[in-house]
């Protein structure tokens, strides 16, 4: 199954549900024993954790080598984040991730992808 939820989908209500996402790497911020991946589609973002104590090892170096932009496709469980996101409507819970597939490396882009960017005059055509 390529996906049994959408990024912008998930709620608490589906905490403890075994889910499958698919879209692109937003953000990525790492604290070196635990890693957060904020995972985009068309409908939302939805947060993507992986740690040293709950996330299988290969998985989490699998992790490390993301780039933004990269395109997955994440397993994982649905849980309750501890420090809560009011800005967007997933922002009560995260995937805590056991299986991760790259459907699509990515290279860097130029910009931010973001609704409220123009991508900055020095990249725009005289």
């Amino acid at each position: 199954m390529y996906r049994t939820h959408t990024c912008g989908q998930l709620r608490k209500t589906q905490a403890g549900q075994e889910v499958t996402l698919a879209g692109w790497v937003h953000k990525i911020r790492d604290k070196g024993f635990v890693l957060w991946i904020d995972l985009r589609d068309r409908y939302g973002i939805t947060q993507l954790v992986f740690d040293e104590e709950r996330t299988p090892a290969d998985v989490l170096e699998q992790a490390k080598n993301l780039g933004r932009e990269f395109v997955l496709q994440a397993k994982g469980k649905v849980i309750e984040r501890t420090s809560r996101n009011d800005q967007i409507p997933t922002g009560d819970i995260e995937i805590l991730v056991r299986e991760i597939t790259v459907l699509n490396a990515s290279l860097l882009p130029p910009f931010t992808i973001e609704d409220e960017t123009d991508g900055g005059d020095e990249l725009k055509i005289i």
